[in-house]
């Protein structure tokens, strides 16, 4: 049973405000307590895999947690519903589930502006395809840092590229988080020996954008080029293998949830590899709030961009009406169209 919760709908912005401060002094929330402020962005039939996330990270990582669904943005007519949680299902965090309708999904910042917490960090995480600019998103242009994940795009590796080419400090991807335990173990297999790498390969399906930034990142540590080597039999990174300048060969491959780490002259050894939930995932990437530039040379060996890390960490709005260019582009259709027929 919820501690605190309070439904508003068809209601505006600034009731939202007062209801939340309201919950506040009912049960009494202190935002003084707020590490930061999370902003969610999800579509409708992910929400509650969404609040499960925050739900984990927020046990870590107090904060203020705002949930943007935006629907329907061709509507005639703006909607706003809100759903406030002080405590409860979503663990000791202040929450503010907000569905926006009509063009206020569009300028979504108008309702969420007045729910930070003064003074704290911004973190805004799209939990769906990214953007393919940030700064089209007045959401992401606030926030101090921006995390995404290109595993839900339709082309992973692809939006990976493009998180290269939007790129600016602050910017991270769930695809870099995932392969944590794989960059432990692997530089941990050099903690007692210090031999030269000279030759790298990654076994994983070509899809796997966590296999395009272990690539990455070995060719920005080690000034090498890996291999890629294609399968299809597994669904994720299977093997990393690497040959040193002695001869000796370290290889890890993924078994379940272990990872069994072979060297030259060792005997086989069993390792853990587990892969986390989604809330641990986040709980992860909100422990730094600073721009992380071993993700950044890791993305641009990646995509094949330098300087990524010495990029201007500010970010500038840059509106982009979608609905202008769905008009624009069934224009260029018809005028296509009319041209075939002449």
């Amino acid at each position: 049973m919820e501690k605190s919760m309070i439904g508003l709908w068809d209601t505006t912005g600034n009731e939202v405000v007062k209801a939340l401060a309201a919950e506040r002094r009912s049960a009494g929330g202190v935002a003084s307590g707020m590490a930061l402020t999370l902003i969610v962005v999800v579509d409708e039939k992910r929400v509650r895999e969404a609040e499960a996330a925050a739900t984990i990270a927020a046990a870590a990582h107090p904060c203020r947690l705002v949930v943007v669904v935006r629907s329907e943005i061709e509507r005639d007519r703006n909607r706003l519903d809100a759903e406030i949680v002080v405590g409860g299902r979503l663990g000791p965090c202040e929450a503010v589930v907000t569905r926006m309708y009509g063009r206020l999904a569009l300028h979504a910042e108008s309702v969420v502006m007045p729910l930070l917490v003064p003074d704290v960090p911004v973190v805004t995480w799209w939990h769906g395809e990214p953007p393919a600019e940030i700064a089209t998103d007045f959401l992401g242009v606030v926030a101090d840092r921006r995390i995404t994940d290109s595993a839900q795009a339709a082309d992973p590796v692809e939006a990976l590229r493009q998180r290269a080419r939007d790129y600016a400090p602050g910017d991270t991807d769930l695809a870099w988080t995932r392969i944590t335990p794989w960059r432990t173990l692997v530089a941990g297999a050099f903690d007692t020996a210090s031999e030269q790498v000279v030759e790298a390969t990654v076994v994983a399906p070509p899809s796997d954008p966590t296999a395009a930034l272990m690539v990455g990142w070995l060719s920005s540590r080690l000034g090498i080029t890996p291999h890629r080597v294609d399968t299809d039999e597994f669904p994720r990174m299977r093997e990393v293998r690497l040959s040193c300048a002695n001869g000796d060969q370290l290889t890890l491959t993924r078994e379940d949830s272990m990872a069994v780490f072979r060297r030259t002259g060792q005997d086989d050894r069993a390792l853990p590899l587990v892969r986390r939930p989604l809330g641990d995932e986040l709980a992860e990437e909100l422990r730094r709030l600073d721009a992380d530039q071993v993700y950044a040379e890791a993305l641009g060996a990646t995509a094949g961009l330098r300087g990524l890390e010495q990029r201007p960490p500010q970010r500038v709005h840059v509106w982009k009406d979608p609905a202008t260019a769905q008009r624009a582009e069934a224009g260029v259709t018809a005028h296509t169209g009319t041209s075939g027929e002449s």
